[in-house]
C-alpha cells in the first residue's frame, strides 16, 4: 500500500513551511523527515497520520482519500507515535502497550492471547521483557520512550509514523530502536516515517529522506543524495562538511563559521 502527498501546502500563522510537495511513499521503505526547529516535520506528521488537515493539498492512503478513512479503519492501517507522552494514571507496561491493540478488538473489547503475544514481542524487540509489569510511572524519560514505540510497533500497522522517537535515549538505545524500525520494514515490508534531529544516523538507516528548510523548501529522496552537505547547510543555516573513514561517512559541522 501506497502513502501519497500531492501539493501539500502546510503553514504555521503567516509562515509558509511546506509549499506544494508531492511525494509517494512505499512499502518497505524507512523515510527520515530532517530540518530545522519548526521547520514542519510534526505538523507533516500530523497530516499524515490523519490528525491534522494541510492548509491546501491532499493525502491519500492506499489511493484512498486520507480524510474519507473511518478512524478504526485507519488505526490498524497506520501506527502513530507522538514527540511527548503523558501517563496521567499507574498502568503496567504490559497493559500500555496493549492500549495500541483496541483497534483490533471486538466482542466486549477483552484482549485476546495473539493481542498479549504482539505485546510481548513488541517489548522483547526493544529489550523490554523484563518490564512488563512494571508500573510506567516509574519509568525514566528514555524508557518510557521506549515504551512508546513498543506500543507502536505492537500495533502491527503496514505504516509506522514515529515524532522524535529517539529522543530521551542514550546512543545504544537510540541504534537498537533504529535496527527495530529497519527490520520492520525490511522484513515485515512496513513503511516508516519518522523524524530525526542525527543526520549521521538517518545517513545509517533509513532508505530515503525529506529535508525541510522551513521556509516552503522540501528535498525528497534517496538518503544519500537528499542528506548531503550542500542541501543540509543551506537547510540548517550552517556549513557542514562531509567526512570519510573507509566505508563510513559522517557530516560535521565546518571548522569555519559563516
Amino acid at each position: 500500500m501506497t502513502l501519497h502527498l500531492d501539493a501539500i501546502v502546510l503553514r504555521a500563522g503567516s509562515r509558509t513551511l511546506v509549499d506544494g510537495l508531492t511525494q509517494s511513499i512505499a512499502a518497505g521503505e524507512v523515510w527520515c523527515i530532517a530540518g530545522p526547529n519548526g521547520a514542519g516535520k510534526t505538523t507533516l506528521i500530523n497530516v499524515l497520520a490523519g490528525l491534522a488537515k494541510p492548509a491546501s493539498g491532499s493525502v491519500s492512503f492506499g489511493g484512498r482519500a486520507l480524510a474519507s478513512w473511518r478512524a478504526a479503519d485507519l488505526a490498524r492501517e497506520r501506527a502513530w507515535m507522538p514527540q511527548a507522552t503523558h501517563d496521567a494514571f499507574s498502568a503496567s507496561v504490559l497493559d500500555t502497550v496493549l492500549l495500541n491493540r483496541f483497534p483490533y478488538l471486538t466482542g466486549w473489547g477483552w484482549e485476546s492471547e495473539d493481542d498479549r503475544s504482539a505485546a510481548r514481542a513488541a517489548l522483547d524487540t526493544l529489550g523490554l521483557a523484563s518490564f512488563a509489569s512494571r508500573d510506567v510511572l516509574t519509568l525514566s524519560g528514555g524508557e518510557r520512550q521506549r515504551v512508546a514505540l513498543a506500543a507502536a510497533l505492537c500495533q502491527n500497522a503496514p505504516f509506522l509514523l514515529l515524532d522524535e522517537p529517539l529522543s530521551h535515549l542514550d546512543l545504544h538505545h537510540q541504534i537498537d530502536c533504529l535496527h527495530a524500525l529497519r527490520d520492520a520494514a525490511h522484513e515485515h515490508k512496513r513503511s516508516v516515517i519518522f523524524s530525526c534531529h542525527d543526520l549521521n544516523l538517518a545517513r545509517r538507516f533509513a532508505t530515503h529522506a525529506l529535508l525541510l528548510d522551513g521556509k516552503g523548501g522540501a528535498c525528497a529522496g534517496l538518503v544519500a543524495e537528499v542528506l548531503t552537505p550542500e542541501r543540509a547547510s543551506a537547510a540548517f543555516g550552517y556549513p557542514l562538511a562531509l567526512i570519510r573513514d573507509g566505508e563510513h561517512e559522517a557530516l560535521v559541522p565546518s571548522i569555519h563559521r559563516p
